[in-house]
């Protein structure tokens, strides 16, 4: 609650309210359930998964510096205004109890801050599908996604829509190897998407959002 707080024009802080959307999928995620999180832009699409990675971060020793979630972007845009908007949050705690650690992982990093990563891996990494293909495949990085290194417990798609065709059979293909690398049965994979429902009906809406996750 200290963490996931706004910042009013006066300076002082207020709790979030959360949409039902957003309570819905956090409770979801306390189960143990995957789940596709599909809303309008700017309906607070990345606290769906950011509250209840942050909550599992604090709960399982954070003081053991492991990978616990991977969220993978389609541009970096939308990673460098996600690492904003963490450093938003966090920055409202006092610097002592700033427990949870995050870092971007793309191709904008230089190698030394990659490799600084490497050394000593965040409990949140911000990505995209093309390095986390890397990051299987190169042993330096082995660090970020094996079983003997990590504590993966979270891997988040967002805009899960961009994702379709032979890319999307790619990221399908990705998920799986990931899947298997962290040797984790219960895995939590989330999906997020501002555009992939459509349909007058709930139930239309379900299908269109099934159909489009088959090969995911």
């Amino acid at each position: 609650a200290q963490i996931f707080q706004l910042r009013r024009p006066d300076g002082t802080l207020e709790s979030l309210r959360l949409y039902r959307h957003q309570r819905e999928a956090i409770d979801l995620a306390h189960a143990g359930k995957h789940y596709v999180v599909t809303t309008g832009t700017g309906s607070g699409k990345s606290l769906t998964y950011m509250v209840p990675i942050i909550d599992h971060v604090l709960r399982h020793q954070p003081e053991t510096g492991r990978v616990r979630a991977i969220i993978v972007y389609p541009m970096n845009a939308l990673i460098n205004s996600q690492d904003l908007a963490l450093k938003r949050f966090l920055d409202h705690l006092p610097s002592h109890q700033r427990r949870v650690r995050y870092a971007r992982y793309t191709g904008q990093e230089q190698e030394a801050e990659k490799q600084a990563i490497q050394h000593d891996p965040p409990h949140i990494l911000l990505t995209n599908y093309v390095m986390l293909e890397l990051m299987l495949t190169r042993p330096a990085e082995f660090s970020l996604v094996d079983r003997e290194h990590t504590a993966l417990q979270f891997i988040v798609l967002d805009e899960l829509h961009t994702y379709r065709g032979r890319q999307g059979a790619d990221v399908a293909m990705l998920m799986r190897r990931l899947r298997e690398r962290c040797g984790n049965p219960e895995l939590i994979c989330i999906g997020t998407s501002a555009t992939m429902a459509s349909g007058p009906g709930q139930n239309d809406r379900r299908a269109a959002v099934a159909l489009s996750l088959i090969h995911i």
